[in-house]
């Protein structure tokens, strides 16, 4: 994949989209937003706890080294509430230095994904003065990415991403989230050795505060969801530790929907949660987007041609008798094989293209601007404006090639 926003040229899995294929690029973009949405709807937000790359950078990585560096959640407030010594600054320092290089490594792979690895590759062998709008661009997201995953994180998530706040208007009663049992915890006590907590009127809910300790947006889960929930499940995870040492069953935290929680849930309502209104409205959406871009794709033209007119020489005497217009054609070949092509003009008598080497060469995924002129007998037409046809065809293909309509004018004598 590659989003090249400075020269206006993405990839996405070997297809190339130009300026002119924006619609198409939009109907692919399209399709993974209803993606997301029809599976908020059935799942809650499982994007944002197992497939959203903050999550996935945070969790398997950064926070990773932190634990291996520093310890535990206990262990790091130990150590950040306690004096500065050798053994902190040498942990500190070490942290900071691996986040810095972690930040650096991904800065330069989204600069790949933006400008391509060749690029990348020539902009840090070189010095940085050849190259300074590369190298700012490179030092200002190693600056934004060390910032998010060493300080923002998870406020990222509840401040900056829509995501979060759009999943309120998303999730319905049937949608799985994850959720705490509170007619099985309820009323939450602390527990004494020996007690009986059903003689107590207590439920299985201890008051061990491991479920918000463990959570990285700090919410209270049996508070009901909320909207910083990422679904992470790290609270499942903390909470089922405890079930075990208790010796209680797991699953007081747990996926489940709002309808499972107060036991509507069986195979019926199963049943009832995937062929809802909602659901199939969604997926009917997401269907025929997804056959709207498939055929559109499989009918997509390799070959793009702009024509552009030289409004500084609208028509012009190029020899006795020989009107010559200028125009200027770029020509775009989003094929991934290089290609040459050859431009014949068409719609007045004896008109001829000059200036232009043919056939001529485009690599693949690129495109040439090539200056080209038009000329025709001044006495083949009457004075005043006429539609010509440009035709650009492969010579590799003849089924690769385009009609571009365009204007010659024929100056009064």
């Amino acid at each position: 994949m590659l989003f090249n926003i400075f020269e206006r040229k993405f990839i996405l899995f070997g297809q190339v989209f130009w300026p002119q294929d924006f619609f198409l690029l939009a109907l692919t973009l399209v399709t993974l937003f209803v993606f997301v949405i029809l599976f908020t709807v059935a799942f809650g937000r499982i994007w944002c706890g197992w497939a959203c790359p903050q999550t996935l950078f945070m969790e398997m990585v950064f926070r990773k080294i932190e634990f291996l560096i520093e310890g535990d959640a206990n262990e790091q407030r130990r150590i950040n509430n306690g004096p500065w010594n050798a053994k902190k600054i040498r942990r500190k320092v070490t942290k900071q230095i691996i986040f810095i290089a972690l930040s650096v490594l991904i800065a330069h792979i989204t600069m790949a994904y933006l400008i391509s690895i060749e690029e990348v590759k020539v902009i840090i062998s070189q010095s940085p003065s050849e190259h300074m709008a590369g190298f700012i661009g490179l030092m200002v997201f190693t600056g934004i990415f060390y910032g998010v995953f060493a300080y923002f994180r998870e406020q990222a998530c509840i401040a900056v991403c829509p995501y979060g706040r759009l999943q309120g208007v998303l999730l319905v009663k049937d949608s799985i989230v994850v959720a705490y049992d509170y007619k099985r915890g309820e009323p939450r006590g602390t527990f004494f050795k020996g007690e009986n907590r059903a003689e107590a009127g207590k439920g299985d809910c201890i008051h061990c505060t491991q479920c918000v300790q463990v959570c990285p947006t700090g919410i209270d889960i049996r508070q009901g969801l909320q909207y910083e929930c990422i679904g992470c499940a790290a609270c499942v995870d903390g909470c089922d530790q405890v079930m075990d040492k208790m010796g209680y069953p797991k699953g007081l935290i747990r996926y489940v929907s709002e309808n499972g929680l107060e036991g509507h849930f069986d195979r019926a309502a199963m049943m009832k949660r995937v062929t809802r209104p909602r659901v199939l409205i969604y997926t009917a959406i997401l269907i025929a987007i997804i056959i709207a871009a498939g055929l559109s794709l499989a009918s997509r033209n390799p070959l793009k041609v702009d024509v552009l007119r030289d409004r500084g020489a609208l028509a012009r005497e190029a020899a006795p008798g020989v009107i010559e217009n200028v125009y200027r054609v770029q020509i775009m070949n989003t094929d991934e094989t290089p290609r040459r092509f050859t431009i014949e003009a068409a719609g007045l008598p004896g008109i001829k293209v000059v200036g232009v080497e043919q056939p001529v060469a485009v690599e693949a995924a690129g495109s040439k601007l090539l200056p080209l002129r038009l000329t025709v007998a001044a006495e083949s037409a009457p004075p005043g404006t006429h539609k010509v046809e440009l035709r650009v065809r492969a010579v590799e293909d003849a089924n690769v090639s385009r009609d571009e309509h365009t204007t010659f004018i024929l100056p009064k004598p």
